[in-house]
């Protein structure tokens, strides 16, 4: 778990790039729209890159989730992503910082030019579905205009509803699904993830009870295997960023999405979209 970590874990496939995160880090600025410490810093082993670092210290408290756990939660989120074959949580460490023991993960684009947010979820006025978009729910905007949230129908975006399921994200919001200047989908923000009681709340629900697709089901085997393969470490790393029910309940929902073939539903007992929702 977070609470206990005072070196940095090795993150499963890590990409070859991960030694930055490992160097110096300075401060440089402060996300100030964060509910928690989420602090810019400049990666001083690479040339021009940065990283958001999230250190323990600075969690607000939940009423849900354990005091604490939140940066091992988002570490969590890239080593599942990266075992199943995902690739979609930029590259993240739990190490020491200069705030203590945080969460390091590669910024995605450049921090100082920020990316557009309305590439995989959108507003539309309602009723009006663009080509290649899903509806999500209806709603009205503070002035009282009828809209409409959409997202993205893509394969990366729907493998990523898939990738949230897994990881039960209950706070996958618009802003927090990005494409690079590559036009390559990365997720970020997975501090109240893993969960072991049911929490999915996410504005991905296009394909709410759809099958999955082959690619997706070859993911769930790979991740599900890795979990009792000792040459991976997926289980070890795992165990160490998270309570332990979690990772059992992890576990469960990998057997129950192998088993049902289908995406979930939104669970009547919980709300199904974050707020905001963008």
């Amino acid at each position: 778990m977070a609470t206990a970590a005072d070196q940095a874990y090795p993150a499963f496939g890590e990409a070859a790039d991960d030694a930055a995160l490992r160097g110096e880090l300075e401060v440089v600025g402060r996300v100030t729209s964060s509910s928690n410490v989420a602090l810019l810093v400049r990666l001083h082993a690479a040339d021009d890159a940065y990283a958001i670092y999230k250190p323990v210290r600075g969690e607000q408290p939940l009423w849900d989730f354990p005091e604490g756990t939140l940066a091992g939660r988002e570490v969590a989120a890239h080593v599942v992503s990266e075992a199943g074959g995902w690739h979609l949580v930029p590259p993240t460490l739990l190490r020491d910082g200069p705030l203590g023991s945080g969460s390091v993960q590669r910024w995605i684009g450049d921090p100082f030019a920020p990316l557009p947010d309305d590439q995989v979820v959108d507003l539309v006025p309602a009723g009006t579905i663009p080509a290649g978009w899903l509806p999500t729910f209806s709603a009205e905007t503070p002035t009282g205009e009828p809209v409409t949230v959409v997202h993205a129908d893509t394969d990366d975006v729907r493998s990523l509803a898939v990738l949230d399921a897994v990881i039960n994200n209950s706070d996958r919001k618009g802003s927090h699904c990005l494409r690079d200047p590559a036009g390559r989908l990365w997720a970020i923000d997975h501090g109240v993830t893993f969960h072991s009681t049911p929490k999915l709340r996410t504005v991905l629900w296009g394909w709410a009870g759809d099958p999955l697709t082959d690619a997706d089901l070859g993911r769930l085997e790979r991740l599900q295997t890795s979990f009792d393969d000792p040459g991976t470490r997926v289980l070890g790393v795992l165990e160490r960023l998270l309570p332990q029910d979690d990772v059992l309940a992890l576990r469960e929902r990998v057997t129950r999405l192998l088993r049902v073939r289908r995406h979930p539903r939104p669970n009547p007992g919980w709300p199904a979209v974050p707020w905001p929702p963008l």
